[in-house]
């Protein structure tokens, strides 16, 4: 395949999934320019990887697993130089339903400050739970067994139940 023909299949597979990349960035980044960035750094990475990809996953996985790769590496990079971490985005918490929280601002902002708190790798776990990806699908872009994610959301969702029993 000549390149003109590779850039135009890349161009249409990241057109087709740019809201992966861009909830990914959101929830890892709350400054716009960062949020920027970090979209590139995605993108960039996923170029590099295009004549690897194999049809063995979707498309929508094998970005999803990348775009999280990159966004936990910059995540710990930016960790390590501000000492800090970065809150989820408003965007993300637009698609809780009303199951996770009751649906008025404060609950929503609790649960925002609640999910900004996890581990990186359960961040990004419970991205895809929002999502309202399969525990397959999950456990294909994380690289963990089914097993392994049922059980870390478990443990995520009884993290979350108790901070909010704390709160109420």
């Amino acid at each position: 395949m000549n390149l003109t023909d590779k850039s135009d299949i890349f161009l249409s597979v990241i057109q087709a999934n740019k809201g992966i990349i861009y909830r990914v960035a959101n929830s890892y980044c709350s400054n716009a320019e960062d949020r920027k960035d970090l979209v590139q750094e995605i993108i960039v990475q996923l170029w590099k990887s295009f004549d690897n990809y194999t049809d063995q996953y979707k498309y929508s996985t094998w970005i999803y697993r990348i775009a999280l790769n990159v966004a936990i590496s910059s995540y710990r990079k930016e960790n390590r130089k501000k000492h800090i971490s970065n809150p989820l985005s408003e965007d993300i918490l637009h698609i809780v339903d009303a199951g996770v929280a009751d649906g008025t601002e404060e609950n929503i902002g609790f649960l925002h400050q609640f999910i900004s708190d996890l581990k990186e790798l359960d961040r990004a776990l419970m991205l895809l739970y929002l999502e309202e990806k399969t525990y397959k699908e999950m456990a294909g872009i994380m690289g963990i067994s089914e097993t392994n994610v049922a059980t870390k959301i478990g443990r995520i969702k009884n993290i979350l139940k108790q901070k909010f029993s704390i709160i109420k």
